[in-house]
């Protein structure tokens, strides 16, 4: 794949007329892009009933210090019962991270949790419940059918805490204003 078509560390903006109400106006981080498939985390949808706390209770993680409420989304529909934290580069968990791109990675091993409740996790981090993924073509299939916008990522969308501004937000990256955006899509 060529850096043009490899959408790894990039943001996915959800189009008005997106036909899964799923995805309906989901900001989705590209973890893995590659001809064999993608999967990717929805950030703007927090998991309203799950606190970390009570994560970790039920994993039986000790809290020690814990100073920090992570926020709990619903990273997608595939695996719900799984958990990815994505967070800063700053921290790693050996073979257990994934370096994504520009200065952010993905784990999805409980040490990670265990590190944050202890204080000495990433800097900045999200968990996602779940994962959105595609097969071969698929997302690009979808992007061609006008189903998404593809934007930069940045820290402050990724970890941010308002995430019902996240999809405005990313579209300000495109300088589009989502007044404008139409309900159906077409090609020149």
């Amino acid at each position: 794949m060529t850096d043009i078509t490899n959408l790894t560390g990039k943001l996915l903006i959800a189009m008005p007329d997106m036909g899964d109400p799923r995805f309906d106006h989901s900001v989705i981080y590209i973890c893995a892009h590659s001809p064999d498939g993608s999967m990717g985390l929805i950030i703007n949808k927090p998991a309203p009933d799950v606190r970390f706390s009570d994560l970790l209770e039920q994993l039986s993680i000790d809290e020690g210090e814990l100073t920090v409420d992570v926020r709990i989304h619903y990273g997608g529909p595939v695996e719900t019962g799984r958990g990815f934290v994505l967070h800063t580069s700053d921290y790693t968990s050996g073979a257990g991270t994934m370096e994504v791109a520009g200065g952010i990675a993905m784990t999805a091993t409980l040490d990670i949790l265990e590190d944050i409740a202890m204080g000495s996790g990433p800097k900045r981090s999200m968990l996602g419940l779940g994962y959105a993924g595609w097969g071969p073509g698929q997302l690009e299939g979808e992007l061609v059918s006008n189903g998404w916008l593809v934007c930069d990522a940045n820290e402050d969308i990724l970890f941010g805490r308002a995430a019902e501004h996240k999809w405005t937000a990313a579209l300000k990256i495109l300088g589009v204003d989502p007044l404008m955006l139409s309900a159906s899509g077409g090609s020149a």
